[in-house]
């Protein structure tokens, strides 16, 4: 696979329909034997299917058994726009790095935990309420209180006149409090901290935080949030794929794609047979 330059110009875009498939890894990935892989995954869409209700969304364990044996291989992270607490307990595996509510709020392996954002909490309460008795009422949708964010779901939301509701309020209230950006993505609607920082600042800092600045990574996301992850590993020489899943008219940063979730498990499962391939170069994934 072609991964640019660090130093190279800013990548440009590809429609997510014009990719081409990540698979087989063998076949797409140019990995140096030399180095050690740092690899980021995120949740929702990726490592389980986008569902009606969130907390139904969970984690298999022919998945968690995959990862589980990556994390033994190289440094894995879970990156997500779940609460850390939430996202940590569907994944449900020791010894990784999390980063929740994009990056917000991040868990080291050894349970150093950073949280950013923290002056915020309080403009979230109030935008939260104003959500709740703005559109409390409406069938189907969901209010969802993380810690650094609020995500508003309209996925059960039939009526086309409501979504657009939903989609106005969230960005009118990005646009009263100077504290908040309103932001989107599949079938969600979110307001977060208008801060300089967002899921490829957190894998910046994981990476320089877990020693682990001398590793190539790789991002594997589906949304429109991932594509900060995408921009950031590219920015690197590392590798972005991206789950296109019911998504393939936009564009995308990432190199390469899978169809579906499935095919995310048999790309880490390829990927976990290709480096335990490679020739040793010492303790993978020491931090």
């Amino acid at each position: 696979m072609d991964t640019p330059h660090p130093t190279g110009p800013p990548p440009s875009p590809t429609r997510l329909a014009d990719l081409p498939s990540a698979l087989p890894v063998g076949a797409r990935l140019d990995l140096d034997p030399r180095s050690d892989l740092a690899i980021f995954l995120d949740y929702d869409g990726t490592l389980t299917p986008i569902v009606d209700d969130p907390d139904d969304a969970l984690l298999d364990e022919a998945t968690r058994s995959t990862i589980e044996r990556l994390a033994a291989t190289t440094l894995v992270a879970i990156v997500s726009g779940r609460d850390l607490d939430d996202v940590r307990a569907k994944v449900a595996i020791e010894g990784l790095a999390y980063a929740g509510s994009h990056g917000f709020d991040i868990l080291h392996p050894d349970g150093t935990r950073r949280q950013l954002a923290t002056a915020h909490v309080e403009v979230l309460d109030r935008a939260e309420q104003e959500l709740r008795d703005d559109l409390g009422r409406i069938p189907g949708v969901r209010i969802e209180r993380k810690g650094f964010a609020i995500a508003v779901h309209d996925r059960q939301v039939d009526d086309p006149g409501l979504r657009a509701r939903i989609e106005e309020a969230v960005t009118g209230l990005g646009g009263r409090y100077d504290e908040l950006r309103a932001t989107g993505g599949k079938r969600i609607h979110e307001l977060r901290p208008d801060i300089d920082w967002d899921k490829g600042r957190a894998i910046e800092t994981l990476l320089t935080e877990l020693h682990a600045d001398d590793h190539l990574p790789l991002y594997l996301g589906d949304d429109l949030t991932d594509e900060d992850g995408f921009r950031a590993v590219r920015a690197r020489g590392g590798v972005a794929v991206v789950v296109r899943g019911e998504d393939d008219d936009r564009d995308s940063l990432a190199h390469a794609a899978l169809e579906t979730t499935a095919d995310a498990r048999r790309f880490l499962d390829e990927l976990h047979d290709l480096l335990t391939d490679r020739p040793s170069t010492g303790e993978a994934g020491d931090e």
